[in-house]
């Protein structure tokens, strides 16, 4: 029942749903044993990172950059030092990738 209801919904708190259950199924519920309920099914809790946006300035600077590379041959393509590496620090341990 709890795993439909997670699933139902668009990423509910374990409070809502330990108030939805309560009062839907009158089930005696705490927000501990939904929260252990999300850990057994594989979710986390994590928040999402904010993305910064792209200024008018740095938009520019990308339209000046494409228009000026855009007639470029694969030969120079193949020239470019393409570095896809990203770190990143996930409980204070740092990976990169």
């Amino acid at each position: 029942m709890l795993e439909s209801t997670v699933r139902r919904s668009c990423q509910p708190s374990a409070e809502s749903i330990a108030k939805d259950l309560q009062t839907l199924c009158e089930l005696q519920i705490s927000t501990t044993t939904v929260r252990r309920e999300y850990h057994g099914m594989g979710l986390r809790g994590r928040a999402a990172a904010s993305k910064s946006y792209i200024t008018k300035c740095n938009a520019k600077c990308q339209m000046q950059w494409r228009r000026a590379h855009h007639h470029w041959t694969l030969e120079q393509w193949r020239r470019v030092l393409w570095s896809d590496q990203s770190c990143f620090s996930v409980w204070h341990f740092n990976e990169c990738v």
